[in-house]
């Protein structure tokens, strides 16, 4: 895949891989923009990257992602890549009763609904180009549950399906769909288990690394890209799930089963 002059939309590209793959993405000759919720994140990026351009959007929010589509594509109508990478990862008790129904399914809606709709918006754009591009970002949870965190792997596991589905799909079409399957790395998303029992965080992939291989397996027209750990985690899920789950229920393991909340 030629990875220079194409027009690129990056979601949650204010922190951690979006803002890698902005910062690689410009260098290699394309017109990148992002999305983020924070108007004051992305004013702080732009200024950081003055060659980006910022639209402030929610992907949690369906009428926020239509006014994205009619903004984006009027100003850049040579839109032809999206990187659906925004989201969230909470370390969750389901003991915890102070959870509201609204506040538990929050991840579902950015993760999950988030990428789907923006999928569902830009699509119809996306195929009227020569060569196009969607890249969903999930996660090595999507192959092993990380107890500590239950909705956000349920988010990742089905992002990934719908992904597989979207290629088979759009097979016939000028949309290349892949899938970064990440490992954890160190990025924002990940500071809030640093300090947490059982969490080792020098697992943690460096993010610059991982964007290296992200790019690397693009050009390679690679369709489905496991950097660093998330490479163990595929081939472990299938040899030895049980052992793996017991590994990843380490991490939290006293605040998931602290049943007095």
């Amino acid at each position: 895949m030629e990875l220079k002059n194409n027009t690129i939309l990056i979601t949650g590209g204010t922190s951690g891989f979006g803002l890698e793959f902005s910062k690689r993405l410009i260098q290699l000759g394309n017109t990148v923009i992002i999305t983020g919720r924070d108007q004051a994140k992305l004013d702080r990026t732009k200024e950081s990257l003055p060659g980006i351009h910022i639209f402030q959007s929610d992907v949690s929010q369906p009428e926020d992602i239509k006014i994205l589509f009619e903004q984006v594509i009027r100003a850049f109508p040579g839109l032809n890549m999206l990187i659906n990478n925004a989201g969230e990862m909470r370390k969750i008790s389901l003991h915890d009763t102070s959870i509201d129904l609204y506040n538990i399914t929050r991840e579902v809606e950015i993760n999950l609904m988030g990428p789907i709709r923006m999928v569902q918006q830009f699509l119809p754009h996306l195929k009227k180009k020569k060569s196009a591009l969607i890249l969903n970002v999930t996660s090595g949870l999507a192959l092993i549950p990380f107890p500590i965190s239950p909705v956000y792997g349920a988010t990742k596991s089905g992002l990934r399906s719908y992904t597989q589905s979207l290629r088979v799909q759009l097979k016939d079409t000028s949309v290349k769909v892949v899938e970064l399957i990440a490992p954890g790395a160190k990025t924002p998303l990940n500071d809030k288990f640093a300090s947490m029992d059982g969490f080792d965080d020098g697992l943690l992939m460096d993010p610059v690394k991982l964007i290296d291989v992200a790019i690397n397996g693009l050009m390679k027209d690679k369709t489905e890209i496991y950097p660093g750990m998330a490479a163990v985690m595929k081939v472990m899920a299938r040899l030895a799930p049980k052992l793996m789950l017991a590994q990843t229920s380490k991490p939290g393991a006293k605040l998931m089963t602290h049943t007095n909340q």
